[in-house]
């Protein structure tokens, strides 16, 4: 949730959808309590073991496919106040009365529920065992990602939390989408900043104002649009002041010039304001009596050419000094009695505001480490055959499966070793050798490398690791109509089998194989470029030519005009006939446009012209 009052709309113009290299080779934080609770609720019970399920996809879509370091956090204890705020949420969701509920000073501390931790208990294990870093927090998951973020240990946090901002948070991640040409939403603080003028405390103070994980309530009658306006009364160092005063009865209206709302009506509006409005003429509605005006004409009137006063329009507003000065007067006023209605709604709500809840949002402290030692974060090689017991077990998945999964996952780890000199092995999970690159794919707008793994001689004898059929239909019956978690499965590699040999066919970034096999892609781009000039030269020989060459030994596809044109002289020619004797003189001509438009009459149908097009 975060801070109420639907935070996320107020900050929706602001957000940024990065390209699919938003991430890439940076590290960046995940609230895996997020993932969880998010696809839970998507998927419901028609997956076996949700959790596990979108935790190791979109695991291996974010570390292969996008190209991020990823770094989990998971919540701590959480405060009482949490705790309380969790209670009342279940207490209003089943219609019981939340009167009876224990003050949080009593030190209430309620975990959450055995099913949910279970879940994070079992996705934390699924994460070690993929080598992912896993820091647990405090108290909240959202308040060390920021904290990261905030210090610089990672680029980004993805989390649907809004108060991240609260904590400190930099850049925030709401929406993953891995199969988009623009995967991510999102926000950025210097943005928000820009936008709503908005900092750090000034959001701190709306999350008291319109309520937050907790605080639900908030103050009541103060929605989002009128704590936004009232926050942006006042600069990010005095706000909370302002608050304190407002929660002790004390009306923070400034009468010296202070930054509030006199300001913006200048420093003689409220001189001005005690002065009696000059009488105006009812027929013109000029500075004047009509009486007057009667005697000496307006000069409002005869400055426009008229000798005699002019009537007002519906809806005329003088733009006298003195009316202008009255209605700025108004509007103070009006802006005055409304920020009393407001100050006076605060001072109802008792010990507001709470310094707890503040001390919490502006600490800095929310991790099990020191600032001098810092968090570890390190990435290790995952333990494949644990990982496919332990899959196996939790989802009845089998192992062939598994692998076949967790190949992207695997043959970025081996690119990364061999572009840092790192790799103890020239093998893909100890079988496959690179052997080349086929072909550059564009897919999401981004180009890939397909490269192809050839099966090692030394590993021809162990078993070959190929997903059934049976396996994959399974699971798209088993996942019909979830397109949430059919998303986030990542890409399957091809197999090949040719001349008794074994291949694998895996898209891979561009970058990471120029890094790590740089003779292979200065091959791969000669022979490009040969091809390119061999298919110039045919095109150019075309078109010398005439462009009546057979499509069999021309590798050129024909459009079915001239394939079927091509194919009657070779027709005729077999048949003894000489297709230049026939001349317009003996009537060739009518035959040959006869035999046209029969011909065109028979391949009305599209599948027999689809025929003659590519046999």
């Amino acid at each position: 949730m975060g801070v109420g009052g639907n935070f996320w709309d107020l900050l929706k113009p602001y957000a940024r959808n990065e390209d699919f290299d938003f991430l890439r080779n940076k590290k960046v934080a995940v609230d895996l309590s997020f993932w969880i609770v998010q696809h839970e609720t998507a998927i419901g019970k028609n997956a076996r073991n949700p959790h596990l399920r979108v935790t190791f996809f979109r695991t291996i879509n974010l570390f292969s496919k996008l190209g991020a370091f990823p770094v989990f956090v998971v919540d701590g204890i959480p405060s009482p106040l949490k705790s309380r705020a969790r209670i009342e949420r279940f207490c209003r969701s089943s219609g019981i009365d939340v009167t009876a509920i224990p003050n949080s000073e009593e030190g209430v501390s309620v975990e959450r529920n055995r099913t949910f931790t279970k879940s994070v208990r079992e996705c934390v294990e699924l994460l070690q065992l993929l080598g992912m870093p896993v820091l647990t927090a405090k108290s909240e998951a959202e308040a060390l990602c920021a904290q990261l973020n905030s210090d610089g240990h990672v680029d980004a946090c993805i989390t649907a939390d809004s108060d991240a901002f609260l904590f400190g948070a930099k850049c925030v991640v709401k929406c993953l989408r891995p199969n988009s040409k623009e995967p991510f939403e999102c926000y950025y603080m210097s943005d928000i900043e820009a936008g709503l003028g908005l900092k750090r405390k000034q959001l701190v103070a709306i999350s008291l104002l319109v309520g937050n994980d907790h605080d639900l309530k908030g103050v009541q009658g103060i929605g989002l649009d009128t704590a936004l306006h009232f926050v942006q009364m006042y600069p990010e160092d005095e706000i909370l002041n302002k608050l304190r005063e407002a929660g002790k009865a004390e009306i923070p209206l400034s009468q010296d010039g202070n930054k509030t709302t006199g300001d913006c009506y200048g420093p003689s509006t409220n001189k001005s304001s005690s002065k009696m409005k000059s009488p105006h003429c009812s027929y013109c509605g000029h500075p004047g009596s009509k009486r007057s005006h009667l005697k000496l004409a307006c000069e409002y009137c005869t400055a426009t050419g008229n000798e005699n006063c002019i009537q007002k329009p519906v809806g005329f507003k003088c733009e006298c000094s003195s009316c202008d000065m009255d209605r700025k007067s108004k509007e103070l006023k009006k802006h005055e009695n409304w920020q009393i209605k407001v100050c006076r709604k605060i001072s109802i709500e008792q010990n507001f505001p709470n310094n707890e809840i503040i001390e919490m949002y502006l600490s800095d402290q929310h991790g099990n480490f020191t600032e001098n030692e810092g968090p570890s974060l390190k990435w290790e090689n995952p333990r494949t055959e644990t990982l496919v017991d332990f899959l196996g077990y939790h989802q009845h998945w089998e192992p062939s499966y598994i692998r076949q999964r967790m190949l992207p996952l695997l043959s970025t780890i081996f690119l990364r070793d061999m572009a840092s000199s790192l790799a103890e092995g020239l093998l893909l999970y100890g079988q496959y050798e690179f052997n080349s690159i086929q072909r550059e794919k564009i897919r999401y707008g981004q180009p890939f490398y397909v490269v192809k793994w050839k099966k090692a001689d030394v590993a021809v004898g162990s078993c070959i690791h190929m997903v059934p059929t049976e396996q994959s239909d399974q699971e798209t019956v088993e996942l019909d109509g979830l397109s949430e978690s059919v998303e986030d499965e990542p890409d399957v590699p091809e197999i090949l089998v040719a001349n008794d040999c074994w291949f694998l066919m895996t898209d891979e970034n561009m970058e990471l194989v120029q890094a790590a096999f740089p003779e292979k892609v200065e091959t791969f781009l000669q022979e490009k470029v040969m091809k390119e000039s061999k298919s110039r030269k045919k095109k150019s020989s075309l078109q010398s030519g005439g462009g009546k060459v057979d499509s069999k030994s021309s590798g050129v596809q024909l459009s079915i005009t001239e394939f079927y044109r091509s194919t009657k002289v070779l027709v005729q020619s077999k048949q003894g006939e000489d297709p230049s004797k026939i001349s317009a003189s003996d009537g060739g001509a009518e035959i040959l446009e006869g035999e046209r438009k029969m011909s065109r009459s028979n391949l009305s149908n599209k599948s027999v012209r689809r025929r003659l097009e590519f046999e």
